[in-house]
Order: structure tokens, then sequence, then C-alpha cells
């Protein structure tokens, strides 16, 4: 059996016990409420506000001058950030309940999938909602930014997987790609908020607090492989992203609903 494979052997990830998966199982329930209850206040409270994806096809030989942008569609605001609540509610729920026993397999084999496959949709929708703030909206640019984040979620998966309990090595080979792929996203926002003419309070708050957030994630994993302190416990960096998930969502649902959809 291939050693970058998680059954590869029969140890344990440090601090999977049977104690710290009951209470693992608690805050799943919890966050399951949470963040179904936001999910619906965003959709009773929040109005019809809705940004346009747009499009430049190109018209005429290259160089030529591009026309003026058209609207493609338009994505209600209300309904992404619900989209995105509703997605962590089900992932909680799936591995509270019927999902539960592969939940606590994986995470005895320090490696958990479902986190990965949820964050892949409901961190990419983030990230393309703070994108539309900063004007990022052209089809093509919007394609690349839910590219790049992508790539940046599943990179973080593979760190996971290649890295199993019982190593004799760990290579952060995978998380360093995925660092560099998932900044591409904020790398387009800084240029567009760097040319701005001045962009309204409540966008600087979702750059500036969405931001700490996002690399946060990155910070706990990078923590739970260098074993720092208590993120030597597997079960230990998992409530961590349990409880960063839960605030970087209300963050940014809120703050967009405090400048964008309230009344």
């Amino acid at each position: 059996m291939s050693p970058a494979s998680p059954t590869a052997t029969s140890a344990i990830a440090d601090g999977v016990t049977d104690d710290a998966l009951k209470g693992l199982r608690r805050w799943n329930l919890g966050l399951t409420v949470l963040h179904a209850a936001q999910a619906v206040a965003i959709l009773v409270l929040g109005n019809g506000f809705a940004i346009a994806v747009t499009s430049t096809f190109p018209e005429g030989p290259p160089g030529a001058d591009a026309p003026a942008p058209s609207s493609l569609f338009e994505v209600s605001i209300s309904v992404a950030i619900a989209v995105f609540l509703f997605l962590a509610a089900a992932d909680h729920l799936v591995t509270a309940t019927v999902g539960r026993g592969l939940y606590e397999s994986d995470l005895r084999g320090g490696i958990n999938r479902f986190r990965w496959a949820e964050y892949s949709i409901s961190a990419t929708i983030m990230i393309v909602l703070i994108g539309f703030y900063f004007g990022i909206t052209d089809i093509t640019a919007v394609v690349a930014v839910i590219g790049a984040n992508v790539a940046m979620i599943l990179f973080g998966w593979l760190q996971e997987r290649v890295n199993p309990p019982g190593r004799t090595s760990t290579t952060m080979l995978p998380f360093w790609f995925g660092t560099v792929a998932g900044l591409a996203p904020w790398v387009a926002i800084v240029i567009n908020l760097a040319g701005s003419d001045g962009a309204p309070g409540f966008v600087i708050g979702i750059f500036a607090s969405l931001g700490l957030f996002f690399s946060t994630f990155a910070v706990n994993q990078w923590l739970q492989y260098r074993q720092v302190g208590p993120w030597k416990s597997y079960a230990f960096g998992e409530k961590t992203y349990l409880v960063l998930s839960l605030v970087a969502k209300s963050a940014l649902a809120w703050q967009i609903f405090g400048g964008s959809l309230a009344g």
C-alpha cells in the first residue's frame, strides 16, 4: 500500500480520542444550527440587491479596442450568501449524523475530506463575492478566481493526504503550492483596490477582515504540521477549523448585509 495513503499505517492522529470525537460531534451539531439560522435570516431580511457578471468578448483582430462590458447574468447576493452558509450547515450535519463514521475514521487518519469538499465550494463562493465588491465581475476573471481558489483548497486536501499519522517525515510542498494559488485572487483584489477612486468603508472592512480570516486557515494547517503547542493534537486543529469557518462566513455575511442588503 502506498506510504502516502492515510491508511498506510495503523497509527492514529494525535489527540483524536473518543472524548475528542464526541466533543467534535457536539460542535458540528451546534454549527449546523448557527449556519442554517444565519442563512435563513439573510434570505428573509435581505433585499434584492444583485451584481451583474459581465463579458468583454473580443471583436476584430488581436489588439483591437475591447467593446464595452455587457451583462451576462446577475447574481443575487442574498442567495449567494445563503448558499455558502447552507453548504456549511449541510457539511456539519452530515459529519455529525449519516457521515459520522467516515468522518471520525478520517480524523483518526489525519484527514477530513468533508472539510475540503465543502470548502472547495463555499470558500470559492466567498472569494468570488469579495471579488465582486472590488469590481472583479468579468466572466473570464471570475473563472480564473474560481480555478485558483479551488486549486488552493485541493492542495490543502493533498497536504493531509500525503502526511498520514506515523509518517517518518513531513512534506509541506502541497501547502506552499496551495498558498501560491490562493494568493492570486487576493493580488487581483489588491490591484483593483489600489486603482479605485475610493472604496466604501464596509468594502475596506471586508478586505481587511476576510483577508485576515482566509490567512488564518493556512496558519492553522501550518501549525498542525509543525506540531506547535496544542496543534500537536489533530482534533484541536479540526476544532480550530470549525471556529474559523463559522467566524469567516459570519463576518462576510453580515458585513455584506450591513453594507448592501439591509432595508
